[in-house]
């Protein structure tokens, strides 16, 4: 998860040395496979989250596996599916990723994709070549008129000819014994190859992502044609099925939760909540730094509709304090992180005084957080991309064990798990936000006076917004618009500027506004909005916060630039 993301106020914590912090022991054995289950096996594809995003849309759980993992590890977690992804490394690489052969012996139905395809060809006898010529991006695909081709389980219900994507220059140039070829496009004679009669299937072409035209019919063909699974991973069986989990973990224990009103931590806290009630208990550290009325939804939200015991602890001052004169925005983010978990700990000794002892601390790490922390569930081969973010440091003497609800679920799913545990939609689907909040989108040393400044500027721009993405949603029937904005708010830079109102000159603070297309962070573009949309929020900001003269707007896409400024 990038730091455009939100999380903790400890995402991004970096203690010093001489504090030797202890860090949480694994969390607590909580998660439990569903009966069925689909194992991607991980060849560091850069879709490989997506494949088993793609099973799961059609309500199959899946979970991602090391490729090298043993014939005899894979059968004792009993799959009932395994996909192979595709993967950068060529099949005859010194270094390229394998597999255990015996996993074709299982008699387990095998999908692969790409590197997929190419491994199972090579284990099983056939062979890959380097062709002339590349493909990349969408193809033309024609499906073969052989009688294997034509009862295809997997093809079926698709066109003779089909749109695909292509990503790849090696190919199978020799099936193994007793495969098919099923398709050609112009570029790749075997672009897809089927054993029917050992649910072998593999395909060069992607059929995870939406540029291939049928792709997931395909996938829902092989789940439900070939492996004869149901589809039963639906939001009423997961909630029943992880409260039951929880239970059967927690007893009658008691549970602390550091709770933010980030959609992560705010789902755990329902989910927990409808699970051991209140055995579990949340503490908001309110370190001043959120947006405009979002403390004021958590105890909403929290307190008064669910009823959750809540302590909210009212640091403002605290934390204004200890950023006095901080400009370094990684010193802003060690302290309010360093800072975060003081005062969590303090409220803990608090509610642990004279009562049971609190045996469990619960936090919202999802599955993405596992798998690009160098897949410490998983063990898999893509690339580490950040350690993981929720290690605890917790006080000498002090310890809790780990209890994480959500680690197997994707962001979306925990959105929708949300919204079915009854959050309103606006802290279920608020925009991703940085854990030390508005203190590393104020340039420069934090004051009240600014944050005053900062949190009335963006609530203008995301109130223009969000009617901006509405609107766009009327006219277009879609909540994913090409052009709707996907995130947006406003930073406050160290600098003033000369300005004119009601005949004076004036030497205030410009607003900068930034509005980014995107759709997982990774990458994203400025939003193309309408002029009248850009004059709404620069009139109201000038006219409506003190201290402002001037808006800019940030044109700038990531690379080169990030989603934050800090």
């Amino acid at each position: 998860m990038s730091k455009d993301s939100f999380t903790s106020p400890a995402a991004h914590d970096v203690f010093d040395a001489a504090s030797t912090p202890k860090t949480a022991s694994a969390p607590a054995p909580l998660a439990s496979r569903p009966s069925q289950f689909v194992a991607v096996f991980d060849f560091g594809a850069q879709y490989g989250q997506l494949i088993a995003r793609r099973v799961r849309d059609l309500h199959v759980y899946s979970e991602i596996v090391p490729c090298d993992i043993s014939a005899d590890a894979l059968a004792a977690m009993k799959p009932s599916a395994i996909i192979l992804s595709g993967g950068p490394a060529s099949v005859y690489a010194q270094d390229a990723p394998h597999m255990d052969p015996a996993v074709f012996t299982l008699g387990i139905p095998i999908f692969g994709f790409c590197y997929g395809q190419q491994i199972m060809a090579a284990t099983l006898g056939g062979a890959v070549g380097h062709t002339e010529k590349g493909e990349y991006g969408p193809a033309q695909l024609e499906r073969a008129q052989n009688d294997a081709a034509v009862a295809s389980l997997v093809f079926a219900d698709t066109p003779q000819e089909q749109t695909v994507w292509m990503s790849h220059r090696d190919a199978v140039n020799k099936l193994p014994e007793g495969f098919s070829v099923t398709s050609s496009t112009a570029v790749c004679p075997i672009a897809s190859m089927e054993c029917a009669a050992k649910k072998m299937y593999a395909t060069q072409f992607h059929p995870e992502v939406r540029h291939t035209q049928y792709g997931q019919q395909l996938l829902s063909n092989f789940l439900f044609n070939v492996c004869k699974l149901t589809p039963n991973w639906t939001m009423d069986n997961i909630i029943d099925d992880t409260c039951a989990r929880i239970r059967a973990t927690v007893g009658k224990s008691r549970v602390i939760l550091a709770l933010s009103g980030g959609v992560d931590s705010s789902v755990v806290a329902a989910l927990m909540h409808r699970a051991i009630g209140n055995q579990l208990t949340c503490v908001f550290v309110n370190h001043g730094f959120l947006r405009k009325d979002e403390p004021e939804l958590v105890e909403e939200v929290f307190h008064k509709q669910f009823n959750v015991p809540l302590v909210h602890v009212h640091a403002e001052e605290r934390y204004l304090e200890l950023l006095r004169d901080v400009t370094d925005p990684e010193e802003k983010r060690r302290r309010i992180g360093t800072e975060f978990w003081k005062v969590f700990f303090e409220e803990a000794a608090k509610l642990s005084s004279g009562k049971e002892p609190i045996r469990y601390l619960a936090q919202g790490t999802i599955y993405p957080d596992i798998i690009e922390s160098g897949a410490r569930k998983t063990g898999g081969k893509a690339s580490t991309i950040k350690s993981h973010h929720n290690l605890i440091p917790f006080p000498e003497g002090v310890h809790f064990d780990l209890i994480e609800p959500l680690d197997h679920f994707f962001k979306d799913e925990v959105r929708a798990l949300g919204c079915a545990l009854g959050l309103p939609s606006r802290m279920v689907y608020r925009q991703p936000f940085p854990g030390p909040g508005l203190a590393i989108r104020i340039i420069g040393a934090v004051t009240a006076e600014k944050l005053e400044q900062l949190r009335a500027a963006d609530a203008i721009v995301r109130e223009e917004l969000d009617a901006y993405n509405e609107r766009l949603f009327q006219e277009t029937g879609e909540r994913n618009s090409q052009h709707a904005c996907w995130q947006y708010f406003a930073v406050l830079p160290d600098i003033k500027s000369v300005g004119v109102m009601g005949d004076e000159r004036t030497y205030q603070r410009p607003c900068i506004v930034r509005a980014v297309e995107s759709s997982d962070a990774m990458t994203a573009d400025w939003a193309k909005l309408p002029f009248d949309v850009l004059s709404a929020i620069s009139s109201r900001i000038v006219s409506e916060v003190a201290g402002i003269n001037r808006v800019v707007y940030d044109i700038t896409p990531k690379p080169p630039a990030t989603i934050e400024w800090e």
